[in-house]
């Protein structure tokens, strides 16, 4: 059982890396969201296929919801990316458990818990901070096409956790097939130049198509508080290499704000990992 969860914990630190890349590789292609968030899907969606192998769609209402979803996630991310700072954009982002706790007392009358209205007042001070000297039109559009992807995000966490007979895989299969179309009318606008080629095929292949695959093999066998943690790699990552390769750095506000939004998340779910942990273990 260690040697799996050793394993697993190999794959969750692979694919937090992978998906950390993705700021910057955004950043240096030269074409517009849409058809970067299309064709980066489209390459994923053939990495997913040739995994599966074997794949037959069941179409139902609660699939095609949960992949428009998927899909909706994105496209509001990769926008994020070329609006504003990749930092901003992936650190409200990871504003999303926050999200799902207030999406979760709106739709489904559950009871917000304290350390969830503690953690939510503290991630609405760091929110804050992000806009408080970025006052361009652009990076402003930016950072609420940001948040927006972590309403969006938690969204589809309740969607997903509802799933009993559809596999996780193939709903983002079909989110990533779903984007691809989604582009196609934004691939005619302007051409990406050939230097952009490498970056989406990295994008598509490295950045979502393994990763994505790699968590799901690794998430059964690891603990919550290696879920937790983990993860938390990604948004560590994903502004230091846009700084070291794009020269791009956050404001000191921002930077600030994120470090309040990632250590309340954080906190906030190695606690909720342990009472689980608690409840879970058998008395004595």
């Amino acid at each position: 059982m260690e040697t799996k969860r050793n394993t697993a914990i190999k794959y969750m630190i692979i694919a937090s890396v992978l998906w950390s890349i993705g700021g910057i590789f955004i950043k240096l292609i030269n074409w517009n969201p849409m058809a970067i968030a299309g064709s980066r899907s489209a390459i994923a969606a053939l990495v997913m296929m040739m995994y599966l192998k074997k794949f037959k769609f069941k179409i139902n209402k609660s699939m095609l919801i949960c992949a428009c979803s998927y899909s909706l996630l994105v496209i509001l991310f990769v926008s994020a990316n070329k609006l504003t700072t990749s930092a901003n954009a992936i650190l409200l982002q990871f504003t999303s458990p926050v999200w799902v706790a207030l999406l979760s007392r709106a739709i489904l009358k559950q009871k917000i818990s304290r350390i969830d209205g503690i953690t939510i007042i503290f991630v609405i001070l760091g929110m804050i901070m992000f806009f408080i000297d970025e006052l361009e039109m652009s990076y402003l559009l930016g950072n609420i096409l940001a948040i927006l992807s972590g309403i969006v995000m938690a969204g589809m966490i309740l969607l997903f956790q509802q799933q009993k007979e559809n596999s996780l895989v193939e709903i983002t299969l079909l989110g990533n097939v779903i984007t691809a179309i989604v582009g196609i009318p934004f691939y005619f606008i302007s051409s990406p130049g050939m230097e952009s080629v490498l970056p989406l095929f990295i994008l598509g292949v490295f950045q979502l198509g393994i990763p994505y695959l790699l968590y799901v093999l690794a998430i059964p066998n690891v603990t919550a508080i290696d879920a937790v943690l983990i993860p938390v790699l990604e948004p560590l990552l994903n502004p230091l290499w846009v700084f070291i390769f794009a020269k791009e750095s956050p404001t000191l506000f921002s930077l600030l704000g994120g470090g309040l939004v990632l250590l309340s998340v954080t906190v906030r779910g190695i606690i909720m990992s342990k009472k689980l942990a608690q409840i879970d273990s058998p008395s004595l």
